[in-house]
């Protein structure tokens, strides 16, 4: 799978390296191309994942987010432990690699 923005690919992993959340692919911290991205000072705490790390990815903002550190509970509710995966929406396209 890949996470692209335009012709440029952020992240690319295995399906089966993926962990689906509430309808979103996040990808592994390996799997990321983090050149592309910068921390954002957007704030936002889940009720049940914790707080998240927003980031603009190549200059669109807030593009990308993870949960650095997920409250108690949530990797137990996943099923996985999703710490510091990265999850993308709005501009960015996830789906089969070309």
């Amino acid at each position: 799978m890949e996470a692209r923005l335009g012709d440029t690919v952020i992240a690319q992993a295995d399906e089966a390296d993926l962990i689906r959340i509430e309808g979103n692919w996040y990808f592994p911290p390996a799997s990321v191309n983090w050149d592309l991205l910068t921390p954002s000072d957007t704030p936002y705490t889940c009720v049940w994942k914790g707080e998240c790390q927003y980031y603009d990815v190549d200059g669109h903002a807030d593009n990308a987010f993870a949960y650095p550190e997920p409250k108690d509970g949530a990797v137990e509710r996943v099923g996985k432990d999703f710490s510091g995966y990265v999850a993308f929406w709005q501009d960015v396209q996830v789906g089969d690699q070309r």
